[in-house]
């Protein structure tokens, strides 16, 4: 059985990529250092919410854009004369300088992409994030049976991105498919609201659900046997569907479904549809399984 995450950090650019500066700093912080790279100022209060919301997406920005660009924070109530002679009227604010000179920026709160989008202007495409890498990394180590050291590595993304819902909706699924679902759902409670409708956690959430179905069934075999002995009994087939995918089965799950919904669409409220775009939702949108049942449900629905 996986036990909680190790908080262990991903490998990560150094502290002095990300850094507080004042009016007499500002010279060597700012001036000085964009000689060698790019560096951001991010002109904040700490009474501004916009503020919060955007100086831990450039910190995270920042740093994994591996020591491409720097970033300065500079508390405007404190030190308000930069600002003052940069023409700063609203924050956040955020400057780039290059060679000792303001050479672009943008005001107001932009998201995760917008500020990757806004650094890749200055120094080129960053390719992957190190929390990407060790994601693709993690999900090769699940793929080759190796979900201990998957685990880690999901673990350490989250030791340094706690709200990572990749790195979340990965170790709920690990521990549902040990059969854990209280573990399973104590990752799944770390998600923020914020991340609710993000579909690796609404794919997490369904995985759960569908387990938890699942341990109501009996003897897969006895199903099997209703089913074949009449090929009507769609409630038999729905359940023996649910009982395969949590066995892995998903190819042969969807297959049960289909079939209901060839041939009665509306047997249950549309029950067979609604349980396959469930078994979607957990499996993923590019899984082998939900591509093919997605192209054989429309030539159902369609034909």
């Amino acid at each position: 059985m996986l036990t909680d995450p190790p908080a262990a950090p991903f490998p990560s650019a150094a502290d002095d990529l990300v850094k507080d500066t004042t009016t007499a700093g500002f010279r060597q912080d700012v001036m000085a250092e964009s000689m060698k790279q790019p560096v951001l100022v991010d002109f904040w209060a700490p009474w501004c919410g916009p503020c919060k919301q955007l100086t831990p997406i450039l910190e995270k920005a920042v740093r994994e854009a591996g020591g491409k660009v720097k970033l300065v924070k500079m508390n405007i109530d404190e030190h308000p004369q930069i600002a003052g002679q940069l023409g700063v009227q609203s924050i956040p604010a955020v400057f780039a300088f290059q060679r000792g000179q303001p050479v672009d920026g943008f005001m107001g709160a932009l998201p995760e992409s917008g500020v990757k989008s806004f650094i890749e202007r200055l120094v080129g495409p960053l390719g992957p994030s190190a929390a990407e890498e060790l994601l693709a990394e993690a999900d090769a180590l699940v793929t080759a049976g190796d979900i201990g050291g998957a685990a880690e590595l999901y673990a350490a993304v989250l030791a340094q991105d706690p709200e990572n819902a990749a790195a979340l909706a990965a170790l709920v699924k690990l521990h549902v498919d040990l059969g854990d679902l209280e573990g399973a759902k104590r990752f799944l409670a770390m998600a923020p609201d914020s991340k609710a409708g993000d579909p690796a956690i609404v794919g997490a959430r369904a995985a759960i659900e569908l387990a938890e179905q699942a341990g109501s069934l009996g003897d897969l075999a006895d199903l099997q046997r209703r089913v074949e002995a009449d090929p009507g009994d769609h409630q038999a087939r729905f359940d023996l569907a649910v009982g395969l995918n949590a066995g892995g089965k998903r190819q042969e799950a969807a297959g049960q479904l289909l079939e209901i919904v060839r041939r009665d669409r509306n047997w249950n409220e549309d029950g067979a549809r609604k349980q396959l775009l469930q078994f979607f939702e957990a499996w993923g949108p590019m899984d082998d399984a939900t591509v093919a049942g997605r192209r054989r449900l429309s030539s159902i629905l369609f034909a």
